[in-house]
């Protein structure tokens, strides 16, 4: 990555690799909170002169850490300062709804030495649609500034008629402070010797504002304390394959950082830098990945969701009664109504997800009092499916814009032209897509399943009834037999959009294919021309719209991959998930800090290493969330406690003897164990089982013996 990001909550800092916020950069870098930049501007200097980069590292996720120097300075031939004289670390982090810089400074040059450190700041208070060039609009305006002693706080007035602020204090005494927010501090450190200064940005929002900030080293303590309880509060996996475990790791930290709290619970926003808000689709699939490590995240998920379900007939937003929304914002654009995301629900998918997320958190915790809960916004989703959804009454979720500022493509490849022809026309709407029948089909089940439970027999008969009508419809209309393959979508006439795509293989998960054709989906995905060797492309190479460097027409996607790594998990065909599993591994160990990105280019692993998508979000939650969906593929592990069984299959990767699992949350019990290959032979080894839940496994299962 050639830019810097932190975030903690519903505030982010972005900046380039040596820490700084430069105006009108390429990457609208700046302080972040609530859709609005609260710093366009934070330049360090020394000598008013821009330090030199040694290292710049976030590697660690609550806090960055870079380390500079000074250039060789000399004015009228005299020396003023050496090169590399003085060490500058600047340590930063978020806490409290407050950014924090500790910059620390240590001389080496021999003799005692003065020089002075500045900070230019500035604000612009832009929404972030402004920012990234998406939108122009009427907005607010600046309306001063106050200095302070050790502070300066910059104020703002909304169009929105909200007042927000910026305001950045220090503790050090100042020598000096002008009208354009540069504020200089003067240093005299002999050899060796050190100096702190720590550095406070609060943004500010209402008139509610909280004056009292935590000290830095007390905020740092307190966000080290969450992290750690993240951890403990999380299944521990290890294994004996290097690569998947920093993958794991990294997967675990990162849906950390990007967990919010709108107010319902903990919840992933899609990503970072752009997409750290709550979104329908993203937040549901990222959470449905982590249900084998943090159930609870599902619960803030789904309160999230549910609370901003539609409620109105409003083509404006896109909204219909029961839709889950696709995407909300908070900045002044959207407060004004000059953007519809508030929230949009130009979404076609967010609405089954949110009912398949429900019932995979049922089956894995045993939380019938949840479904209870949430059985108003069941009624609700389930109604919008086949009253709006459904538009003409054919059995298929459909989807078009309504919105003069909405998407186009409302299904998770959204880009204008990933819905295409052979031909290589794009398909006009209303468009059914293959993986979101698959969706509808799986949530009926699903949700039928739970009101067995509930003993709403009447209710869960009707829904298996539509979802096998549906089951039928979708084999027939989708399958195309020259390519024994399934189509993308069924365009504006119900004609076959025949482009061979990922998709179909969403569909796997939900267990609604013909047997047969499932079989032959399996094959196509794992063929040269679909998997790249790195992972499953989002198109085939040949097809008319195939590009490697497009963003859904060849590229590769980990989330899109994770997904049908469990739908081929589920459905027996272990060597093609581990195929898929093997070149997502190795791609990894290319990108920054063993993190997999939001997508890569599609080219063959015969470059020898995966192609970079110039634009992905890094972190990105579904991305993050890939190898923990891995663990569950490999072990083959699918919890159901509406009939108390825990079925574990397990086939570790080739590279991979052992692999460890403890404080697996099942039920209301927990379980704990050890896959080994032993010779020709897999076997568990069990630790801890209090699920009460029945063990059903075609490996052997053994007591584990410490």
């Amino acid at each position: 990555m050639d830019y810097r990001v932190i975030k903690e909550n519903d505030l982010f800092l972005l900046t380039d690799p040596a820490g700084n916020i430069n105006e009108n950069h390429q990457y609208g870098l700046g302080l972040y909170m609530k859709d609005t930049r609260f710093l366009s501007k934070f330049r360090l200097k020394i000598n008013d002169t821009d330090p030199v980069l040694l290292s710049s590292s976030a590697e660690e996720n609550l806090l960055a850490t870079i380390l500079l120097t000074n250039p060789h300075m000399e004015k009228e031939g005299e020396l003023v300062l050496w090169r590399e004289s003085i060490e500058i670390e600047r340590k930063r982090f978020i806490y409290g709804g407050v950014f924090y810089e500790k910059i620390k400074l240590k001389s080496y040059f021999p003799k005692k030495i003065a020089f002075t450190l500045s900070i230019q700041a500035d604000v612009d208070f832009n929404d972030m649609f402004i920012v990234r060039g998406f939108q122009t609009g009427n907005v607010g305006k600046r309306t001063g500034e106050i200095k302070g002693e050790s502070s300066l706080t910059y104020t703002y007035k909304g169009a929105d008629d909200i007042k927000r602020a910026t305001r950045i204090l220090w503790d050090k005494e100042a020598s000096y402070m002008d009208e354009q927010g540069e504020v200089t501090f003067s240093f005299e450190l002999n050899h060796q010797e050190e100096e702190e200064i720590t550095l406070m940005v609060q943004p500010q929002m209402g008139e509610n504002i909280n004056e009292n900030i935590l000290s830095a080293d007390e905020a740092l303590s307190l966000l080290t304390q969450s992290y750690k309880k993240w951890e403990k509060s999380s299944t521990k996996v290890t294994t004996d394959h290097p690569t998947m475990q920093r993958l794991i790791t990294r997967g675990l930290n990162d849906l950390r950082v990007l967990l919010t709290d709108v107010g319902f619970g903990a919840f992933p926003v899609a990503g970072l830098p752009w997409f750290g808000v709550p979104f329908g689709r993203d937040s549901l699939i990222a959470a449905l990945q982590m249900l084998a490590f943090n159930p609870e995240v599902a619960k803030g998920t789904l309160r999230t969701m549910a609370a901003y379900q539609g409620t109105a007939n409003d083509p404006w937003r896109d909204e219909q009664p029961g839709k889950i929304m696709h995407e909300i914002r908070y900045g002044e654009l959207a407060n004004t109504n000059q953007i519809p995301f508030t929230p949009y629900y130009g979404t076609v998918d967010a609405t089954p997800l949110f009912l398949i997320l429900l019932t995979e958190y049922v089956k894995w915790t045993g939380d019938l009092e949840f479904v209870q809960e949430m059985h108003m916004t069941i009624d609700r989703a389930l109604t919008w499916i086949n009253d709006y959804g459904d538009r003409d009454g054919d059995l298929f979720l459909e989807y078009h814009q309504e919105s003069s500022k909405g998407i186009a493509n409302q299904g998770w490849k959204d880009s204008g032209d990933s819905v295409v022809h052979r031909t290589g026309e794009y398909a006009k709407t209303p468009i059914a897509l293959v993986e979101v029948q698959g969706y509808v089909y799986q949530a009926k089940m699903g949700i039928a399943s739970l009101y067995d439970q509930l003993n709403k027999t009447d209710e869960a008969n009707n829904l298996r009834k539509e979802a096998r009508q549906l089951r039928k419809k979708f084999n027939e209309a989708f399958w195309m037999d020259d390519v024994s393959f399934y189509a993308i979508a069924l365009d504006e006439h119900k004609s076959q959009v025949g482009t061979i795509t990922s998709n179909p293989g969403h569909a796997l998960l939900a267990e609604i294919m013909d047997e047969e054709k499932l079989h032959k989906v399996s094959e196509r995905l794992i063929s040269d021309s679909m998997f790249s060797g790195y992972g499953i492309r989002t198109m085939a190479e040949g097809e008319a719209g195939y590009n490697p460097m497009s963003y859904h027409d060849g590229s590769i996607w980990p989330h899109d991959n994770s997904l049908i790594v469990l739908g081929l998990s589920k459905a027996n065909k272990q060597t093609e998930a581990n195929k898929v599993i093997k070149g997502l591994v190795d791609a990894a160990e290319h990108f920054e800090y063993d993190r997999l990105p939001e997508l890569f280019c599609g080219y063959s692993s015969k470059l020898d290493k995966p192609v970079k998508y110039p634009v992905a979000c890094s972190p990105q939650a579904w991305a993050a969330g890939t190898p923990l969906a891995f663990v569950q593929a490999m072990l083959r592990l699918f919890p159901d406690s509406t009939v108390g069984t825990i079925q574990i299959n397990p086939v570790l990767i080739d590279d991979m003897n052992e692999l460890s699992v403890e404080n697996l949350v099942i039920g209301s019990g927990k379980l704990s164990l050890t896959v080994k290959k032993e010779e020709s032979e897999t076997i568990i080894y069990v630790k801890e089982n209090t699920t009460k839940y029945e063990l059903l496994s075609q490996c052997k299962v053994r007591n584990y013996v410490g």
